[in-house]
């Protein structure tokens, strides 16, 4: 132990005594700090100097119209840039900026293709297009370069689509608010439609079998049109023969009713006149009945009586006649319209009955007044048979015939009054009641026959219509299947509907503020930091790494300018040689440590949590790193120093002080765990973020590992591989290539 100090106090004595040597271990002392400092601080805050990157941007859109409106994504966009401050930003033409990129003069190129709008406003469209950015980068010129200036143009493309997205989302929900307004508004219109359509899903199979029906209606009903327009024809043709039958019926009863008004006065002459004979009969059979009667003028008187009675016969014939001619009339004009004209004039055969009825008695009356007429004669015809006979008899026939003459004429007399009071007008009447009807069956007809062409175009129409009508009622009857499992599906859907969600829901969602939800779309997710161990900058971040980095390279500079041997002190081994020197080293690394340390806290004026614990920490890893370094050079000569290299190597891309060791390859994963680079940084972290003393632990647990193994290393293996590694020195040297 005694030899160990003393060879560490002649370590420090001759720095103290020799000014050149105290210079170049200050230069050893600071240059370590050095290549932390520098490297801390160009690492500062690097993405806040990202404005002076100079980024060219290219706008070729056209613009479009949208349904009326015209937009400009590119130019706003431009103008937006104009004030953004991220990169820096310059506008220019497509060549021009290609030009500027391949020189190295812009790091990137973004350009907005001339159809980008264009190619936005699909987004109305039943299949929108995607519009792209352009962007083009030199990553020759920087490594890190193309990254910043990648993400500048990721943050442009995502502030389009946020402002896009806020501006369609503004609008649909502009639209949502309308519609949750009108449908409020709608809701029993809502509700009583949700009633017809479970209506409307009941009532289908009724509708489809009226609708069946309907189409075997229409069917029968284009039977009775054809039919019916079959009959026009004929039923013209009737119509006519009808108007003309009317026509020649009523001319013949104007005939009748002039022939009876001209024939009236003259059945009334002969009345009177049979009427008269009738009474001179009476009177000439009262003369007959005097006592003195001349029976011998009896054959005279009974030829005056008989020519009388004949004149008298004769006039009620020719009534008979004119009667009969009047039923005759009646009757061809009945015959008439039965047989060819019967649903003319339904009512006129009652009326001509009536006539009939009134004409035959009229004649019947008259027979019997013929009949005693020709009574008289004959019974005249008995008085000159039996006069001279039976004269008796005679007075009793003359009595007979006196009353039948008297009876005859009473009966004359009744009927001229019947006649006059009720045959006469009774006929002239019923004719002009016949008139009448035939003049209104006449008017029916005509204008029967005036409606003929109409119903013609209305049937021939209605056939058209029925015709169109079938067509659409089979295309329901083919459509059925499909509308009633629609209607089907839209009922069960309503139901589903119901049974989720209330509509009341629906439009309490739509009628949302149209603003507040352009406002979450445009940042629907807002990122909220909260940081556990809070880092000022980047430089904070790097200082542990930057700080152990140079910890190591102290170690590796003072290996490489100091000596591992003794000189001018005898009787020391070579253990001894190791610990002695070993002081002297860890002592030196020791103020590389608290120069670095103090450095970042007071000249870089970095963020640290603990700054006690960060010096500290700072010299139990110098303290390990020292230790190690040393050991390899102490052991192995100039083959420890490249092995110090090496090592240096390996640790600064395997420890994870810059990169996540999970983004690292596979090798450097693997290496990871057996690096002492891996535990300093993570404990000089501790110091810098906050203090989490498990980690702590472990950290010093494993540092404490490496320095446990290089000490034994050192203490048992320097003198047994001293001898080999100072002849390996010696070859060297007289190479002249190494000292």
């Amino acid at each position: 132990m005694k030899n160990i100090l003393r060879i560490f106090t002649k370590d420090w004595r001759s720095i103290g005594t020799n000014w050149v040597a105290a210079i170049l271990l200050g230069g050893l002392i600071i240059l370590p700090s050095l290549y932390a400092w520098f490297n801390i601080g160009a690492s500062w805050d690097p993405y806040s100097q990202t404005d002076q990157l100079p980024v060219g941007i290219v706008n070729e859109d056209q613009g479009a119209t949208i349904r009326d409106k015209a937009i400009d994504v590119g130019g706003e966009l431009t103008k937006e840039l104009k004030h953004n401050n991220s990169l820096e930003w310059h506008f220019s033409k497509r060549d021009r900026a290609m030009e500027k990129l391949k020189n190295g003069d812009y790091f990137a190129v973004i350009v907005i293709p001339k159809d980008f709008s264009k190619k936005l406003g699909t987004v109305i469209n039943d299949k929108p297009e995607k519009a792209e950015v352009e962007y083009y980068v030199n990553e020759k010129v920087n490594a890190i370069a193309p990254k910043i200036t990648e993400k500048g143009a990721s943050v442009i493309v995502d502030q389009i689509t946020s402002n896009f997205v806020s501006v369609v989302n503004g609008t649909i929900f502009d639209l949502f608010n309308e519609l949750g307004l009108e449908f409020e508004r709608d809701l029993s219109d809502i509700k009583r439609f949700e009633e017809y359509v479970f209506k409307l899903e009941e009532n289908l199979p009724e509708i489809n079998r009226l609708v069946s029906d309907a189409m075997k209606d229409s069917k029968d009903a284009e039977k009775v049109i054809n039919k019916v327009q079959g009959l026009l024809p004929e039923a013209e043709q009737i119509t006519s023969e009808g108007i003309n039958t009317i026509d020649d019926t009523t001319h013949f009863l104007n005939e009748a009713e002039d022939r009876l008004n001209k024939l009236a006065p003259q059945v009334e002459e002969d009345l009177t006149t049979a009427q008269q004979t009738a009474e001179d009969v009476n009177e000439f059979i009262n003369d007959l009945k005097t006592p003195d009667i001349d029976l011998s003028s009896v054959e005279e008187i009974r030829g005056k009586m008989n020519q009388q009675i004949d004149d008298s016969v004769q006039r009620i014939n020719n009534v008979q006649e004119v009667l009969n001619q009047v039923k005759k009339t009646g009757s061809n004009k009945q015959n008439t319209e039965e047989g060819e004209t019967s649903e003319a004039d339904p009512a006129q055969p009652a009326v001509n009955q009536k006539q009939k009825e009134v004409i035959d008695q009229a004649i019947t009356d008259l027979d019997q007044v013929k009949k005693q007429l020709n009574g008289i004669k004959g019974d005249s015809e008995e008085i000159g048979t039996h006069l001279a006979d039976k004269q008796k008899e005679i007075d009793n026939i003359l009595s007979s015939l006196q009353e039948k003459s008297g009876d005859t004429a009473n009966k004359i007399d009744a009927f001229l009054k019947e006649y006059n009071e009720n045959i006469e007008p009774k006929v002239l009447s019923e004719v002009a009641s016949a008139k009448k009807t035939l003049s209104n069956a006449r008017s029916t007809l005509k204008e029967a026959q005036t409606t003929i062409p109409e119903v013609k175009r209305i049937l021939s129409s209605t056939e058209e219509n029925i015709g169109e009508g079938q067509d659409i009622l089979a295309y329901m009857l083919n459509e059925y299947p499909y509308v009633n499992d629609k209607v089907n599906q839209l009922a069960d859907r309503i139901r589903e509907i119901q049974g989720e969600t209330d509509i009341n829901d629906i439009i309490e969602l739509l009628k949302n503020d149209p603003m507040a939800e352009q406002s979450f779309f445009e940042e629907p997710i807002v990122l909220s930091k909260n940081s556990l161990f809070p880092i000022q900058n980047y430089g904070t971040g790097m200082t542990p790494f930057y700080t152990v980095l140079s910890l190591w390279v102290g170690a590796l500079l003072l290996v490489s300018l100091l000596t591992t041997e003794v000189s001018g002190l005898k009787e020391v081994s070579n253990r001894q040689i190791y610990f002695g020197k070993l002081l002297t080293f860890i002592s030196v690394g020791f103020l590389q440590t608290i120069v670095v340390t103090l450095g970042d806290l007071f000249i870089l004026h970095v963020d640290i949590v603990h700054p006690v614990l960060f010096v500290l920490f700072g010299l139990a890893t110098s303290f390990v790193f020292m230790l190690m370094v040393y050991t390899l050079v102490s052991v192995f000569g100039d083959v420890g120093k490249a092995m110090a290299i090496v090592f240096l190597v390996l640790q600064i891309a395997g420890s994870g002080g810059t990169y996540p060791v999970a983004l690292l390859p596979e090798f450097f994963q693997k290496i990871h765990p057996f690096l002492p680079f891996s535990y300093a940084v993570d404990l000089m972290r501790e110091a810098v973020g906050g203090i989490i003393w498990q980690r702590v632990k472990e950290d010093l647990f494993f540092l404490g590992i490496f320095a446990v193994v290089y000490l034994l290393v050192g203490a048992f293996l320097k003198e047994r591989l001293n001898n080999k590694t100072n002849q390996l020195m010696k070859k060297s040297r007289k190479s002249g290539l190494f000292h």
